[in-house]
């Protein structure tokens, strides 16, 4: 948010694209949840391109969650939003609006996904709990689904109807995973639940989650048994999703397989992480281990062409 007063509504200093591809792959490499794309996996063809949304969505993000307040966030997200357009008009003047403009015009990207996760992010302001898994998917298909599709269009992939169905479904894995595993965070810094109402039928749900998570123990004698419940419930529902990347990574082109296998693996190794933590998230934070990237990494760069 510092960076706002460089680049910001009121005025952003002047960058060449040179510059700006090059800031952007700093703000990948500075943020350790991209070991996929810094790999080596990934396609030369498509690194700068996804450095350039990856860097777009990370300050969306943080203009949707880091700006002091509801207010704040929307017209932030609005000005991001005009930024955007303005992209895709051939017009940028903000740093990732101009590594993104590179990335538009060499890729062909499409304006609409950028659009759908700008809708996520201003859905996250005025929405912080679900009644329904239903509509929980229907986020993710705002907030998640995009995603997947732009990095088809990034490695020029042909869309066919089975390979979006399946990209959809592993980007919706995905964000359920990362959902079952921040729920403590989500709660305390955020104030968001992401687990719907009719994934269980336990008391006074949201009042002994905060005291668990805020304590750092359960309130009382039943109510972490059954959460560990709950949360293994959720995680069985997420696994067949992330399951998908093993059929897409055999529908696209065998330069891209290694990269949509790690995405799926990435995301089942952190199923076995909430696992091992006997599924007490509102506890614990699980990750992936160092260790476990490097033998997925290994396991991945065996599958290359």
């Amino acid at each position: 948010m510092q960076l706002l007063d460089r680049w910001g509504p009121d005025g952003c200093e002047p960058m060449s694209e040179a510059a700006a591809l090059q800031w952007c792959d700093q703000l990948t490499r500075a943020h350790r949840e991209n070991f996929t794309v810094l790999s080596g996996l990934m396609p030369e063809a498509m690194r700068a391109g996804a450095c350039a949304v990856y860097a777009w969505c990370r300050w969306a993000d943080d203009l949707a969650d880091e700006a002091g307040g509801q207010d704040a966030s929307i017209r932030l997200l609005q000005w991001w939003r005009e930024e955007l357009h303005a992209c895709f008009e051939g017009r940028a003047s903000h740093p990732v609006l101009i590594a993104l403009r590179q990335a538009v015009a060499h890729h062909n990207l499409e304006l609409a996904p950028f659009d759908a996760l700008l809708d996520a992010f201003e859905h996250d302001q005025v929405c912080s709990r679900y009644e329904t898994y239903e509509q929980v998917l229907g986020y993710c298909r705002g907030s998640a689904e995009p995603v997947g599709r732009i990095v088809l269009q990034l490695g020029a992939v042909e869309p066919t109807s089975r390979i979006l169905q399946l990209s959809d479904q592993v980007c919706t894995g995905l964000q359920l995973v990362n959902h079952w595993q921040d729920v403590r965070r989500d709660l305390l810094e955020r104030d968001r639940i992401y687990i719907p109402a009719d994934a269980h039928d336990i008391d006074a749900f949201e009042s002994r989650l905060r005291a668990t998570c805020t304590q750092g123990h359960a309130p009382d004698r039943t109510f972490l048994g059954a959460y560990r419940q709950l949360i293994e419930s959720l995680c069985e529902r997420t696994r067949p999703l992330l399951e998908a990347a093993h059929e897409l990574s055999e529908l696209v082109p065998a330069g891209l397989a290694p990269m949509i296998w790690l995405f799926g693996q990435g995301g089942l190794s952190l199923l076995e992480g909430i696992e091992m933590h006997q599924y007490e998230t509102a506890l614990f934070r699980p990750r992936v281990s160092r260790w476990r990237k490097c033998m997925l990494l290994l396991q991945a760069r065996r599958m290359r062409p």
